[in-house]
């Protein structure tokens, strides 16, 4: 099979692997489509993830597909069912899980290698985190479980309310992805980026504003919220200190700010305690997703009540990863199928 092999800092080579064959409880699965990701580009750079890749690796991590093979003790799935699955499970039995705080599991299980003609999927993940692929949906939008469940972790752990004023800082694809659930909500939500491309996308996926994320931001903000306040939540959802430096000063008093995107390890920000304390502002981050928060992502997805079509901006071969990787670190696009 053909598999894209991460060996270091923008070093990938399309490779010829043996595909491989399911042991007890595991599912071998033909993907049909792969998705690109901020996670994706950042690693590609990096050359590597403190918990997820240490190459050389097979990589990726959103996916849709079919079943080929399945391993002993499999029932639940058939060769030529249609799957969608999420790139991690948790152990249900440390400390955190025992809390059902299962995104800070201590042995979190992490699968990559979608970029990829075959993927095999551990038990664990078959056992917690695949779901039947529906023939409503295509293979691709079948491939947003994973981060969708992400962001949907985020809105929950945030607690946005129906009419809730919301900012996002960041139209990339998870802030679209915010986008759109923070709508089927009804909530009001302002978009920030800098990139005209995005900030139409934001326009066309029904964003009451969209504002160029410049000086000027945080009057902008305030002056479409009721009487000039300030948004009840701000999210960011681009991994830089200036921005989560920034998401903090839109919020109201008694405001909350969810800081989604990851910043670099070692990484540090500018907090007021002045402004955060006697403002009474909640800043929470937040991490991946749960199995009770993924199952919940797949009946949104699977009920439509979220559109995840309209991100996909571009297809490509497996062949032409580094090209859409490239096209990722320069900002073009939103998401582009990789079909294998």
């Amino acid at each position: 099979m053909k598999v894209a092999i991460l060996y270091g800092k923008e070093t990938l080579r399309i490779e010829k692997r043996e595909i491989p064959a399911p042991g007890e409880g595991e599912v071998l699965v033909r993907i049909k489509t792969a998705l690109t990701c901020g996670t994706d580009a950042k690693v590609y750079l990096r050359g590597g993830h403190p918990r997820m890749i240490t190459p050389p690796s097979p990589f990726g991590h959103e996916f849709s597909g079919e079943i080929v093979k399945v391993g002993k003790g499999v029932d639940r799935w058939k060769e030529g069912m249609r799957i969608m699955a999420v790139n991690s499970a948790p152990c249900f039995s440390c400390y955190y899980c025992k809390r059902e705080e299962y995104s800070l599991c201590e042995d979190l299980l992490f699968l990559n290698g979608a970029y990829a003609e075959y993927l095999l999927i551990p038990e664990r993940i078959v056992r917690y985190n695949v779901y039947p692929l529906p023939d409503s949906l295509s293979f691709a939008e079948g491939a947003f479980l994973e981060p969708f469940a992400c962001v949907l972790h985020g809105i929950e752990k945030i607690g946005v309310k129906t009419g809730n004023w919301v900012s996002v800082i960041g139209c990339g694809p998870i802030g679209l992805l915010f986008l759109l659930i923070l709508k089927a909500k009804g909530t009001r939500v302002i978009m920030i980026d800098r990139i005209l491309e995005r900030m139409e996308k934001a326009k066309e996926l029904g964003a009451d504003l969209v504002l160029m994320g410049k000086e000027g931001v945080e009057e902008g903000v305030r002056n479409i919220t009721p009487q000039k306040k300030g948004v009840d939540i701000s999210i960011e959802a681009v991994g830089n200190p200036s921005t989560w430096e920034q998401s903090i000063k839109l919020v109201r008093k008694g405001g909350k700010v969810l800081l989604f995107g990851g910043c670099a390890p070692g990484t540090s920000f500018t907090l007021d305690t002045h402004f955060l304390h006697y403002h009474e502002i909640t800043v929470k981050g937040v991490f991946h997703h749960t199995p009770p928060i993924v199952k919940r992502a797949y009946e949104i997805l699977r009920d439509r009540i979220i559109d995840v079509q309209p991100l996909i901006t571009e297809k490509l071969p497996l062949e032409e990863l580094g090209k859409a990787l490239q096209n990722m670190i320069k900002k073009s696009g939103i998401k582009t199928a990789i079909l294998p």
